[in-house]
Parts: structure tokens; C-alpha cells; sequence
């Protein structure tokens, strides 16, 4: 399915030979490799299974990020509410600041708007997610106010945990 096109941008379902180039683009700028594949892989199952819609970008004609809609959550600050959360979006290093994240956020909304008003995500809390916390202020993104999350869970007053991926603010957003 296509949810996106323009001269340079095209927005599609993410597909099996997607999965290795992003995953080779992340190593190549650097990032763990250890599961990363498997990640997308795992993506790839649950959009086959209806429980996701996985997207791919292509910058003229070459994959360039993606984007995830889980229609249903199960996990994070809104699970088992009903609303549609957003996961794993990102854009490879050397194609950003084209405009390609802003596009895949707007077709992962639209989607999410099929399903319910409100719309949320998990944003890390390190410098390496600085500029994506940027953009979810941009877009309307506000806090949920239950904190910070760790592993899956609310991370309580004075407990211990790590700056790592695992650490993140959970953010909605009211599509209509």
C-alpha cells in the first residue's frame, strides 16, 4: 500500500528486503547490531498478522526510514485503551533534513486518526533522541504525566535505572 508520494518521497508498506538495508544503514552509522535485524523482522510478522502497519520511506528510489502504527497497544502509558501508538520511527543519518520523518509522521497519524483520536508514543530520554523529542513538541506531543518509563514500567521516585533506549516519556497527541 502506498500512504505517501511525491517526486522524491515515497511512503509504502515496509517489506522483507527492507528490513536488511535499514538494518545495515543503522550499523553503518555506528549503532549496536546485536538483534536489530530481528527487530524488523519481528515487524514485519505483526504487520502480516494485522496487529501493525510497518512503513517504509524511499528518498528517491533507496529505503530511508520508517514508521510503525500499533492500532491497539498493549504496552506503555495507553495500553488497552484503544489508541494507536506509534513505535520505531526513524530516519537513516545520511537522508535527514529532507523532510522524510515530518512525511512519515503525517501518514503514520493519518493512520492512527482510521482508528482513534488520540494518538501516543514512547520518546527516549537521551541526547541521541534530541531531535525527535524536538519534533513531537512541534507536532502537539504532550506528556502523559505518569513520569518516566523503564522497561516497560513506570519508573518510581528515587529507583534506579539507565540512560539507555529503555528510558522514555510517553507523549499523545489529539488527532481530531
Amino acid at each position: 500500500m502506498i500512504y505517501y508520494q511525491d517526486n522524491e518521497v515515497l511512503i509504502r508498506n515496509l517489506q522483507e528486503g527492507d528490513a536488511q538495508v535499514i538494518t545495515d544503514g543503522e550499523i553503518a552509522q555506528g549503532w549496536n547490531s546485536e538483534g536489530r535485524l530481528d527487530k524488523y523482522l519481528m515487524r514485519l510478522k505483526d504487520q502480516a498478522e494485522g496487529r501493525a502497519v510497518v512503513m517504509a520511506a524511499e528518498y528517491r528510489g533507496e529505503v530511508a526510514g520508517y514508521i510503525c502504527v500499533y492500532p491497539d497497544s498493549k504496552q506503555g502509558a495507553f495500553a488497552g485503551l484503544g489508541y494507536p501508538e506509534i513505535v520505531d520511527f526513524g530516519v537513516l543519518e545520511k537522508y535527514q533534513k529532507r523532510g522524510i520523518g515530518s512525511r512519515l509522521m503525517d501518514a503514520a497519524e493519518r493512520t492512527a486518526a482510521e482508528y482513534a483520536d488520540t494518538v501516543y508514543l514512547g520518546v527516549g530520554l537521551h541526547s541521541g533522541y534530541g531531535s525527535a523529542q524536538r519534533m513531537y513538541v512541534r507536532r502537539g506531543y504532550i506528556p502523559d504525566g505518569s513520569g518516566v518509563w523503564y522497561r516497560n514500567r513506570i519508573c518510581g521516585q528515587h529507583e534506579n535505572c539507565c540512560n539507555d533506549d529503555d528510558l522514555v516519556l510517553y507523549l499523545s497527541r489529539k488527532l481530531r
